[in-house]
């Protein structure tokens, strides 16, 4: 049996922009509608969705047959926390609050064995080796593994060089609803104080050679980051698109007693 390829880790290779949905509804049955609906990637949450070890693995196996890529956030960079999601399957993480580029070296070594990192050996009792299916997997699996570290502070863009610049980490994510309100500027990401930070990030990873992705749901937000470079960006939230028709469909019916335009916070 051949290693599970990486379609998303082999995309960023690629000029081509890669755009993503977030999936928080923490279900397979909802993140397999998400996957057949066309898009380059999902993100299956396991920082702010209520997502466990065996949750995640449900969706991974539930989008298995589909185009769309996984990418798993982690709620922490622990590291027996990512053993246990690369040894479920989880072949793209995204860690949150990613700050200095010891901490990102530190990632890099929970996501490969030794002598290179720290992972733990699970052999024929893990998803990933395809329960020992797959030939040579100890010195094979990081070819196919790819680690995204998220910069969404003010010490984190302060250091996005440095953390850029580790061999191992695969691409720079930037939270501009965290960095936002780190910079003072709570809900409010398109201050320009905010879009300066951002920007500066962008380029700095680009400088590094790595690619460089964001969260942007807003359409005019997510066509400024592409044309400053981001490549892989996620333009849509499962959660929020399932909430706005709802009210937009029920607003035909009754007249809301207050209107709120979409958040541009996240």
């Amino acid at each position: 049996m051949n290693m599970p390829h990486n379609a998303f880790k082999a995309a960023l290779k690629n000029p081509a922009t890669q755009y993503g949905i977030w999936a928080g509804f923490a279900t397979g049955y909802a993140a397999e509608i998400v996957a057949t609906t066309g898009y380059d990637w999902m993100l299956i949450d396991g920082e702010h969705a209520p997502n466990t070890v065996p949750g995640v693995l449900a969706q991974l196996q539930a989008v298995a047959p589909y185009s769309t890529a996984p990418v798993v956030r982690a709620v922490t960079g622990d590291a027996n926390l990512i053993k246990q999601l690369l040894d479920i399957g989880a072949q793209t993480l995204m860690i949150p609050m990613v700050e200095t580029a010891e901490q990102a070296a530190a990632l890099v070594r929970a996501m490969r064995y030794p002598p290179h990192g720290v992972r733990g050996v699970g052999g024929g009792l893990t998803r990933a080796t395809r329960w020992d299916g797959v030939p040579d997997y100890l010195n094979t699996a990081h070819e196919q593994l790819c680690l995204i570290v998220q910069v969404e502070s003010r010490i984190g863009v302060e250091n996005v060089e440095a953390i850029a610049a580790i061999e191992g980490v695969d691409a720079v994510f930037i939270g501009p609803a965290d960095l936002s309100i780190g910079l003072g500027h709570a809900g409010n990401p398109g201050h320009p104080d905010v879009q300066e930070r951002i920007q500066h990030a962008v380029k700095a990873t680009l400088a590094a050679g790595k690619a460089c992705g964001i969260l942007a749901p807003n359409e005019e937000d997510a066509r400024r980051y592409q044309s400053w470079g981001c490549q892989f960006i996620a333009v849509a939230i499962d959660i929020s698109l399932l909430r706005q028709s709802a009210t937009a469909t029920l607003a035909r019916y009754r007249t809301p007693a207050t209107e709120h335009a979409p958040s541009r916070t996240y």
